[in-house]
């Protein structure tokens, strides 16, 4: 499947339920549903990092894709997904005024202890048939 060029998609580890969590907030806050969502292990997220040269081994994160423009890691990724969420939560997207390196730290310290804080499921998240048209994969 081709992504649409006109929507940012958000690439997340579909296996972990911290992730899950994260996706569904960013769904029901996502008013003008400016995202599209695949899981890391879907064909259409892999073919997406391979398109980019993003080897997960080494970037372990949720990925923000803006077609044809850049995409986001880390940190970043998250703070930018924020900023096009609902008010109040894009005010989160502030935190960008703190050091990049502090900030993907912190969150290199959660993405590491995710699995044993928050577990993970033995396969990736179905989408309900409502949210269906929003997942890639």
């Amino acid at each position: 499947m081709t992504p649409p060029k006109t929507k940012k998609i958000i690439l997340f580890d579909g296996v972990c339920n911290l992730c899950n969590g994260a996706i569904q907030f960013a769904i029901k806050r996502d008013k003008k549903e400016e995202f599209l969502f695949a899981p890391l292990q879907s064909k259409t997220g892999q073919q997406l990092l391979a398109e980019r040269g993003i080897n997960t081994k080494k970037v372990d994160s949720i990925i923000l894709i803006e077609p044809n423009v850049v995409y986001y890691t880390k940190s970043d990724a998250a703070l930018e997904i924020a900023k096009n969420l609902s008010t109040p939560w894009k005010f989160i997207h502030l935190f960008k005024v703190f050091p990049k390196g502090f900030r993907d730290f912190v969150y290199d310290f959660i993405a590491k202890n995710r699995y044993n804080w928050y577990g993970k499921k033995e396969q990736c998240m179905v989408p309900t048939p409502e949210l269906k048209a929003r997942f890639l994969d």
